[in-house]
C-alpha cells in the first residue's frame, strides 16, 4: 500500500507578487519526517499557435534569470481568480501577438519542476488564426516591449529543438507535441481536461 506522505508542519518562508516559498515537514516511509521546501505558482498556459501553412508563431523574449532572450511560444500566468485555463490562453494570445484562434485543443499538461515547485501548466494548440487588437487595458512593458514575434515552419521548430536554438520547456513540449499531432492525429483530451 502507497505511502501518503502527510504535511505534519508547514511554514511561509517568503511571498512574493508571483511566487511564495513554503518550508513543509513530510511523513516519510518508515518513519521519521523530512523538510521540504517548495515553491508555490499560480500556473501558467502556453499556446502553439499554428497558421494555415503550418507555421507556428515563436517569441524571441529576455528572460532575466537566465540572463538570455529565449525562443518560447506565447504564454502566460493563471492570475485572474477563476479564469478557466483555455480563456487564459485566449487572453494571452491576444495581449502578447495579437491574434485569435477558431479552434483550441488541450495538447498536455505538465508540471516543469516538480522537485521543488507546484507549477502546473496547460498547453494548447490554436488553429485558424487571424488577427485582433490587444484587449482593452493591457499594455505592453518591460521585457515585452523589446520581443521578436516570428513565424517558423513547424518542422524547422522542431529542428530548433534538436539544434538547442529552443531551450525553453513549455516551447519544446509544446513544438514536439505539435509536430506529433500533425504526425499521427493522437486522441486529445477535452479543453476542460485540466
Amino acid at each position: 500500500m502507497p505511502h501518503s506522505y502527510d504535511v505534519v508542519a508547514s511554514e511561509e518562508l517568503y511571498a512574493g507578487r508571483i511566487i511564495s516559498l513554503r518550508k513543509d515537514t513530510v511523513a516519510m516511509p518508515g518513519g521519521g519526517e523530512s523538510g521540504r521546501e517548495v515553491v508555490h505558482h499560480p500556473g501558467a498556459v502556453g499556446i502553439v499557435a499554428l497558421d494555415d501553412q503550418d507555421r507556428v508563431v515563436m517569441l524571441r523574449q529576455y528572460r532575466h534569470p537566465v540572463g538570455e532572450h529565449l525562443w518560447e511560444v506565447p504564454a502566460g500566468l493563471r492570475d485572474v481568480d477563476g479564469e478557466p485555463p483555455v480563456e487564459t490562453a485566449r487572453r494571452e494570445l491576444a495581449e502578447e501577438v495579437q491574434l485569435s484562434a477558431e479552434r483550441w485543443s488541450l495538447l498536455t499538461t505538465q508540471h516543469p519542476s516538480p522537485g521543488f515547485c507546484d507549477e502546473l501548466v496547460v498547453l494548447y494548440l490554436a488553429e485558424g488564426l487571424s488577427d485582433v487588437a490587444r484587449p482593452d487595458g493591457f499594455t505592453v512593458e518591460h521585457e515585452e516591449l523589446d520581443m521578436t514575434v516570428e513565424r517558423v515552419p513547424l518542422a524547422e521548430a522542431v529542428q530548433w529543438v534538436f539544434d538547442g536554438k529552443i531551450r525553453n520547456s513549455l516551447a519544446v513540449i509544446g513544438v514536439l507535441a505539435a509536430a506529433q499531432v500533425r504526425a499521427t492525429t493522437p486522441q486529445l483530451r477535452p479543453l476542460d481536461a485540466v
